[in-house]
């Protein structure tokens, strides 16, 4: 591992990088041209003193990141495909696929959308809906992503295998949405042709669940752009929103996002899950605000 090219290779690409195109504020006496280490750190989801000693390239405390990590400060720095490879390269990892799987390099353009949607719940997927990042109202409206690898990082592999999967969905839109994945599903893997990945889930899915077998023999295929969403969120009950997909150019990545009608009760409660994010607020059983009996409290409620 060519750690000393690596911490130059992250040092120049850090500097290059203004905090408003990542979505931090610039702040004032700032004193370095780029992002200062540790809001790369943070931006990657890693210790500040991890961060610095791969910046300065220096082997006696045997740092050796992983694919994992190398992925997310990828992303975090926003390389092209290029400048992802040569990271890989320097610390002689495997390069994983450009275009999908979990590990995979989000398109710039992808990122670059999510960052400016700060106000909204919004995710990058794969074609097989894996999460590959979001942002926090994401995580608050649906839950953080499971940090599953192989067929399990995919939402539509979990939605026909676990039912745990489906409990922020009311369930009589159970039905609509297994169709719904079933036919975007039939899309991607054209799209993919003779691809071992989405061959083997398939063939999974069609033993484990005679939903999912019965809806793949349909043949129905619609790529998914749009859809109306209820999301059962477990502080602010039942919410209504639109849920829109922008896919990249070849297909294999989309931008996700929930929005509401302005003065809807949807655009309020997206108001309000800015501020309660994952917080339960609901009052114990028993137990009553001072001042209000347990019942008076649940009729507020």
């Amino acid at each position: 591992m060519n750690l000393p090219e690596l911490g130059a290779f992250l040092r120049t690409r850090r500097d290059r990088i203004r905090p408003a195109e990542v979505g931090l504020p610039q702040g004032p006496r700032r004193r370095v041209p780029g992002l200062r280490r540790e809001e790369v750190a943070q931006l990657a989801g890693l210790s500040a003193d991890y961060y610095t000693e791969l910046e300065r390239g220096s082997a006696k405390n045997g740092v050796q990141p992983s694919a994992q990590t190398l992925a997310a400060l990828a992303r975090a720095l926003r390389l092209n495909v290029d400048e992802r490879d040569h990271l890989f390269h320097l610390a002689e990892r495997p390069v994983p696929p450009s275009a999908h799987g979990p590990s995979a390099h989000v398109q710039p353009a992808l990122l670059g959308l999510l960052d400016r949607l700060s106000n909204t719940p919004a995710r990058v997927i794969t074609d097989l809906h894996e999460t590959l990042v979001e942002n926090d109202l994401a995580r608050d409206l649906l839950g953080k992503s499971p940090a599953h690898r192989g067929p399990a990082a995919s939402f539509v592999y979990r939605w026909f295998t676990d039912p745990q999967t489906r409990e922020r969905y009311p369930v009589e839109d159970h039905p609509h949405h297994s169709r719904v994945f079933v036919a975007d599903l039939q899309a991607a893997a054209a799209r993919r042709g003779r691809d071992a990945e989405v061959t083997r889930m398939i063939a999974v899915l069609r033993r484990r669940s005679p939903e999912f077998a019965a809806l793949w023999d349909t043949h129905d295929v619609a790529v998914r752009r749009k859809d109306h969403k209820k999301i059962v969120h477990p502080t602010l009950g039942v919410i209504e929103l639109d849920c829109y997909n922008l896919l990249s150019e070849d297909g294999r990545q989309r931008l996700l996002w929930f929005t509401a009608p302005p003065g809807s009760r949807g655009a309020e409660q997206l108001e309000l899950l800015s501020v309660v994010g994952t917080q339960d607020l609901s009052v114990p059983e028993g137990t009553a605000p001072e001042g209000l009996s347990a019942a008076e409290s649940g009729r507020q409620r």
